[in-house]
């Protein structure tokens, strides 16, 4: 495969991964990069959370202009990897992405620092905890990360109900499980300033399948119980603005990662702190790069 013009960014470029199929039939990653002709400052690779895919142009342009080679990945049964055939979004065992990363990072063929928000903030660290290439992690930065569910009562219980469930049916699910408030807070077809494709990053999202359920909870606990990263880990997220985690999980459980974590918080911020307004996501990318520029090995 080669690097092709990417179908949904002008002036990005996109390269497909094949992996081994799996429950499914064939499966996908995609890489895309934004061009430049220098990076004196290495390499970020980004990816992105659940029913999401990578469309933020302007981030990638702001870490080109910082001196970095940007990538972001759309993982298998995202985005642009989502093919016909697929349950969108869904994995068994979040250790499935594994491999998309594995084979991003060998595209790559340098260290990288390693960008994950919401679902990918979960996928990263326990990549850089179990990975094949997570030597080539030097830093890890965390966008509103999806630690714990921001559920109690009832709805706890009902996520619990689907986990066990996911034993005997695993593609059982919940279609009304993720709320339009968010895509319409963000879209500029509502209440946002933002562009972005509405079959992959859907109003009312795609379903919630236990199986996938199931799989959250496992990643959950081995953050709960502490990873013991050693490299330097930022963890941004904002306070109840975020109408999709809650941010005292994030802040707590972010702090089990390692001993080296920084944890900063971004009052009124979006749930995806770089789609926040102008000054909002302005201070995140200022406060982004003075602690790379602080911890460069």
């Amino acid at each position: 495969m080669a690097w092709q013009p990417d179908r949904l960014l002008a002036g990005f470029e996109a390269l497909e991964l094949p992996a081994s199929d799996d429950y499914d039939g064939r499966v996908v990653a995609t890489l895309v990069r934004l061009p430049v002709p220098e990076a004196p400052r290495g390499a970020v690779l980004y990816v992105h959370g659940f029913v999401d895919y990578f469309f933020q142009r302007h981030m990638a342009e702001r870490f080109a202009a910082e001196g970095y080679a940007f990538y972001a990945l759309d993982l298998r049964k995202h985005g642009r990897s989502l093919l016909p055939h697929q349950h969108p979004c869904y994995c068994k065992d979040v250790a499935e992405y594994y491999g998309d990363i594995t084979r991003a990072l060998a595209e790559i063929k340098s260290d990288v620092l390693l960008a994950g928000h919401s679902t990918g903030g979960l996928i990263c660290p326990l990549y850089v905890h179990e990975g094949e290439l997570r030597d080539r992690v030097r830093a890890l930065w965390l966008n509103s990360p999806f630690f714990e569910f921001n559920a109690s009562g009832s709805r706890l219980l009902q996520l619990k109900f689907a986990k066990d469930l996911a034993f005997f049916f695993p593609f059982m699910n919940n279609p009304k499980a993720l709320l339009p408030a968010y895509v319409r807070s963000l879209h500029r077809n509502w209440d946002g300033e933002w562009e972005f494709d509405l079959t992959l990053k859907p109003l009312l999202g795609f379903p919630a399948y236990f199986g996938w359920v199931k799989a959250i909870f496992a990643a959950h606990a081995k953050v709960h119980a502490g990873l013991g990263l050693g490299m330097p880990v930022l963890s941004m997220h904002s306070d109840e603005a975020d109408i999709v985690l809650d941010w005292k999980q994030i802040s707590r459980w972010s702090r089990t990662l390692g001993k080296h974590v920084s944890v900063l918080q971004f009052p009124g911020g979006l749930h995806d702190l770089v789609l926040s307004r102008a000054e909002i996501r302005e201070e995140v990318f200022r406060q982004l790069f003075a602690w790379r520029a602080s911890n460069m090995a």
